[in-house]
């Protein structure tokens, strides 16, 4: 049986499996295409599953791809933990511009299913952490764009961590968030 918890972003679920444990370790189903299309009431086919490996502080993101190669992106922790944010970024939207934030770790296996239409970002909360991620739309790097992570108008209440996130250069110069209006980037 499979758990699906709404957020305040009604298109944005974290799934939870039913984990069978006992002395030996653990068992669960993490992907089952037709249960996920069933209780998520959607038509998905997920293309491409990606694995990152980042060590404390790195935060990844906030990471989409322009129309018409949007992701979904059906994400969970294999190793470690993180908090994961999804950023509405659908201009039509009641709730653009709004964000939920998730704890995940590879002891609690949750999963979060982030629609098409979502900026994605994490930042690492342990030592380090592994983090397996379907995605029903290929990588189109020419079509990759980020917001900074800190923007003021989305006011993200990251978690507090020892140290100064970790950013790749890409998202060290991310783009401000009312950019997306400016020039229709999604």
């Amino acid at each position: 049986m499979i758990d699906v918890i709404s957020t305040k972003i009604e298109d944005v679920k974290i799934i939870v499996p039913q984990v069978f444990a006992d002395d030996r370790g653990f068992f669960f189903e993490s992907f089952n295409q037709k249960n996920f299309n069933d209780i998520l009431d959607v038509d998905i086919n997920f293309v491409q599953d990606n694995h990152s490996k980042s060590s404390y502080g790195v935060l990844r993101g906030l990471h989409y791809q322009k129309n018409p190669f949007e992701q979904g992106k059906l994400v969970r922790v294999v190793s470690g933990k993180i908090w994961d944010v999804a950023v509405d970024i659908r201009i039509e939207s009641p709730t653009y511009g709004q964000w939920i934030g998730e704890f995940l770790s590879s002891e609690d296996h949750k999963q979060l299913w982030i629609p098409r239409g979502f900026a994605h970002g994490f930042v690492v909360l342990s030592e380090y952490a592994e983090i397996c991620y379907k995605t029903d739309q290929f990588y189109k790097p020419d079509y990759e764009l980020s917001i900074k992570y800190d923007d003021p108008d989305l006011n993200i209440g990251w978690p507090k961590i020892k140290t100064k996130p970790i950013l790749s250069k890409k998202d060290s110069i991310g783009r401000s968030f009312k950019s997306l209006i400016n020039d229709n980037s999604y």
